[in-house]
């Protein structure tokens, strides 16, 4: 070593280099050596913004540590990245600059990985693509046309979430809080032509399976997607329209709530719904114009108002009668017809029998309109009549005809049976999961593989000519080009090059499917491509992926609980049922980090409260960068910067640079042979030998340098507490720094194991200051991880803290049998208590009879 100065501009540089040239980082395929054990560590997608800010580095560098440990522990580790580069972003910029995508996609991707690399993360770059490259999503429309051939991918036409300003549909995972969940701009309906996936096909499963991940990804990700599946038990009960013509018959509810049927009295429907509009066709012909309109003006005016403000509770309730009744199957009671903005169209059948006794909704709605209200289930407990409150319990059937006296929960089942026998219903699984919307009406995505032809209807491009690309030179006319018959606004629908074609089965003329794919397609299969990303002739070789599938350790943000991963989850079960993989789960433990906050917000560049990580790494270095990240705070907390935190893991791994110059200088002093063994094992005292002629402090050094390892392997192993793990390299080096001897064996073999130990969280220094002093052993890099003795890791001391009156004034260690024993613990802490505050009375005092004591923790003395 030449310098007492940390140099992390250069070092940094040259081990990354030397990393590149070595391809230390490469992955080796698994047939090289079959028996090693395989580890898939992988960070969700990212999407190439440009230059990232430190909230997005934490991410990468929660991953590098686990997959560099993981190497260390002897796997053979696949760790790679690439790009989501499909998007809105892209596209806007293309409007607002008149730059293409696809270059401004690309100048990203250049920009984040210099910044990404700049960081030393462990990346096999040569697994690296964009999910932009016809290669890539030329299998997005193969699994497309594969779906489309199960009846898994249909066009249907709907009510969709539409963003104005985006201009385009969002799924109903895309919406958040009735807002676009990229722009934030409120969503409206919006009817149209659509492309859907039946991941409702795969409801069950997808619920079911969430058991195979308990114990392995967070509960609260579990309990999101078991929510947003919505499973629901009840019944669907028809309801007949008292009025015979030739547009009505009857109105289909369900309910979870069939032991209720008795007090409903009333049924409302969504604007939405089929029958308005026959609703008002027959007022029409009846001469009703008015009611006609109004009925119109209420729906168009509800149509516009979004989700989340018409299904808000605190929302005073409004809707409009239609004028016309149906018939309550199970009394024949007659039950008059409203439409309200608060029942949605895809919620159910988009219609509900209102109970007013027992649901707050409809007893808020029967009270404003003066409708009427029946008990059926009595309250066990009344404090006040059905006509003020609403009972939403379980209890005795009342007003229930044959099902008096039942209870409730057993009511429900045997009104179903009633309602199944008189085929007036039947019971009804129902999930609040809908069918995936896949159509988007932009550019910059993978273009549906679809023909439309006037003769053969929708016909699949034909695989050979796979993959259909997007027109490279595109002329941006109008970002709100109107809603056309087959493609629903796309600007691929101003490109008449890339949408006239001809009908693969009668060869005639026909249309190009305009629309692109949801850009969740292109994540929701990404990580098996990393196995075989090279592959020309299929999406990926099946040996290869069931080698590293499923991925053992997921990490990404929970963000993506409800959109992304439900995706990955859904593509992966057809996939298996396609024969492309074997086990029934992609990811098989999940790690969700916590955001990075400045000023009390997440970083963002819209608020200005990032910091750069070329900022950080020019100032600071990668390495100062990764360990603040890390040490802050446990990975699944929010993080805080921090200056003065940052400043502190600097002076840290300074501290560690002028220890390795000491420890140099006093081999060179002494002339000390390096031992090559590490960590130290006193064999001596491990056989039982004698040991007298071992220092204590060497013993202890030993003692605290195995200790140290089982610490952060505990630490790593037991949720990446790598906060707690890097405090115990901080004790190890105090450790070190007090010790007398530096230069001889052991302190030697301690710094050794520090520098191990190190290396996943800060690769730099430690390679550097390792190559210095022990340049004739394996870099860094290829040394396996430290194992420890359980014989020195064992403590047989125990320390007593001693307190007078609650404060701390000193403490003392003993062996850890006589800690639990109080006459031997105030043996030595009365001595040493009177050695630390002057002025003491004496034992012979009644001074020391009052105390307080913990065994093996604490002894307080009382005045």
């Amino acid at each position: 070593m030449h310098s007492q100065t940390y140099d992390f501009k250069n070092i940094e540089k040259k081990w990354q280099k030397i990393w590149q040239e070595n391809e230390t980082f490469l992955t080796k395929e698994p047939s090289s050596n079959p028996l090693q054990k395989k580890f898939y560590c992988l960070v969700m997608f990212p999407y190439p913004s440009g230059k990232i800010h430190m909230g997005h580095a934490r991410n990468y560098c929660i991953g590098d540590v686990i997959a560099r440990y993981k190497k260390m522990k002897g796997f053979n580790v696949l760790h790679p990245l690439g790009w989501d580069a499909f998007g809105l972003p892209a596209e806007n910029a293309a409007i607002e600059h008149r730059i293409a995508p696809k270059e401004w996609t690309k100048n990203n991707i250049k920009d984040m990985k210099q910044d990404i690399q700049s960081l030393g993360i462990s990346y096999d770059w040569t697994r690296e693509f964009a999910t932009c490259d016809p290669e890539y999503y030329r299998w997005n429309q193969w699994f497309f046309i594969e779906m489309f051939k199960k009846g898994l991918a249909l066009r249907k036409k709907s009510f969709v979430n539409w963003c104005l300003k985006c201009q385009t549909v969002l799924a109903n995972e895309q919406v958040h809080e009735g807002a676009c969940w990229r722009c934030h701009t409120p969503v409206t309906p919006k009817e149209l032509e659509q492309w859907y996936l039946k991941i409702t096909d795969y409801a069950e499963k997808l619920l079911a399976d969430l058991k195979l991940l308990e114990g392995k990804w967070p509960d609260e990700v579990i309990l999101m997607q078991k929510n947003w599946i919505g499973k629901s038990v009840g019944a669907e009960v028809e309801f007949k329209i008292d009025l015979d013509h030739q547009f009505l018959s009857s109105i289909k509810i369900f309910t979870t709530r069939p032991d209720t049927l008795y007090g409903s009295t009333f049924l409302v429907l969504s604007p939405e719904h089929k029958l308005v509009e026959n609703f008002q066709k027959i007022l029409k012909e009846k001469g009703d114009e008015k009611t006609s309109q109004a009925l119109k003006a209420y729906c168009e005016q509800a149509k516009m108002r979004s989700k989340i403000e018409r299904s808000a509770q605190n929302r005073e309730k409004t809707g409009i009668p239609t004028g016309f009744f149906a018939i309550n199957p199970v009394n024949e009671s007659k039950l008059p017809i409203w439409i309200a903005d608060y029942v949605l169209a895809d919620y159910g059948t988009g219609a509900i029998m209102s109970v007013p006794a027992h649901d707050q909704r409809d007893f808020e709605f029967a009270k404003k309109f003066g409708l009427k209200i029946v008990e059926v289930i009595k309250n066990p407990e009344p404090k006040q009549n059905s006509l003020q409150a609403v009972y939403e319990g379980d209890g005795e059937m009342i007003h229930s005809g044959i099902f008096n006296g039942m209870n409730s929960s057993e009511g429900r089942e045997k009104i179903t049976e009633w309602l199944e026998k008189k085929n007036f219903g039947k019971k009804t699984v129902t999930y609040r999961l809908k069918d995936w919307t896949i159509s988007r009406q932009r550019y910059w995505g993978t273009p549906i593989p679809m023909i439309l032809c006037p003769d053969c209807g929708i016909v699949p491009v034909e695989k050979k000519d796979l993959p259909v690309t997007l027109p490279e030179q595109f002329q941006w006319k109008d970002k709100t080009t109107p809603v056309t018959e087959f493609g629903g606004g796309s600007p691929l629908a101003q490109v008449e090059s890339f949408f006239k074609t001809q009908c693969p089965k009668c060869k005639k003329e026909a249309k190009r499917e305009t629309d692109t794919m949801d850009t969740f397609i292109d994540s929701s299969w990404y990580y098996l491509r990393y196995c075989d990303p090279q592959n020309e002739k299929s999406a990926f070789d099946k040996n290869k992926v069931k080698v590293w599938a499923p991925i053992d350790q997921y990490i990404g943000g929970i963000e993506h609980a409800c959109m992304h991963l439900v995706y990955s989850r859904f593509f992966y079960k057809v996939l298996k049922d396609l024969g492309l993989v074997e086990t029934e789960e992609p990811f098989e433990k999940l790690l969700t980090q916590g955001m990075v906050t400045l000023g009390g917000s997440a970083m963002s560049k819209s608020k200005g409260n990032i910091v750069a990580v070329e900022e950080m790494v020019q100032a600071f270095g990668a390495d100062t960068a990764r360990l603040f990240i890390l040490f802050a705070s446990p990975p699944k907390n929010q993080l805080e910067w921090s200056e003065e935190g940052v400043q502190g893991a600097f002076r840290f791994l300074n501290r560690i640079w002028r220890l390795a110059e000491k420890i140099s200088g006093e081999i060179k002093n002494k002339g000390s042979a390096l031992k090559k063994e590490f960590p130290p094992t006193s064999q001596a005292k491990i056989e039982g030998e004698k040991t007298a002629h071992i220092p204590d402090q060497t013993s202890q050094l030993e003692k605290k340098t195995h200790q140290t390892i089982k610490k952060v392997e505990e630490d790593i192993e037991r949720d990446f507490q790598f906060n707690t793990a890097i405090a115990a390299l901080m004790e190890l080096l105090n450790s070190l720094s007090s010790y007398p001897n530096l230069g001889d064996p052991s302190s030697i073999a301690a710094f050794k194991t520090l520098l191990l130990l190190l290396f996943p969280f800060s690769p730099h220094l430690s390679s550097e200051i390792w190559e210095n002093l022990f340049p004739n052993e394996k870099a860094l890099s290829l040394q396996l991880y430290p194992k420890y003795s359980d014989a020195l890791v064992e403590d047989k001391n125990t320390e007593i803290v001693i307190q007078l009156n609650g404060k701390i004034r000193t403490k003392i260690t003993l062996p850890t049998e006589d800690g639990l024993k109080v006459e031997k613990v105030l043996a030595l802490a009365i001595p040493a208590l009177e050695n630390k505050i002057q002025n003491l009375p004496r034992m012979e005092s009644a001074f020391f009879k009052n105390y307080k004591f913990v065994p093996g923790k604490i002894i307080n003395f009382v005045t």
